[in-house]
C-alpha cells in the first residue's frame, strides 16, 4: 500500500511559468500538494503530478 495519493494535472500550451508557479503554489498552500514529476512535452504543454501524504482519516476503517 502507498503513503502518498497522486494527482495528475494538465497545465496547457502558452501558460506562462508565472501563472503556472502560481496555480501549483495554491495546490500546495490550500491542497496539501507537493510536486512529484513535471513532464514538458514539445508543444508546450506541461504534464504536472502532485502527491500528499495520505493521513489516517483517510484510510478506510477496518471491520473485524
Amino acid at each position: 500500500m502507498s503513503d502518498y495519493e497522486y494527482v495528475p494535472l494538465r497545465i496547457p500550451p502558452g501558460t506562462d511559468r508565472t501563472a503556472a508557479q502560481a496555480q501549483l503554489t495554491i495546490q500546495a498552500e490550500y491542497g496539501g500538494w507537493e510536486l512529484a514529476r513535471v513532464l514538458l512535452f514539445g508543444d508546450g504543454t506541461r504534464q504536472v503530478v502532485l502527491r500528499r501524504r495520505i493521513t489516517g482519516a483517510a484510510l478506510p476503517a477496518l471491520s473485524s
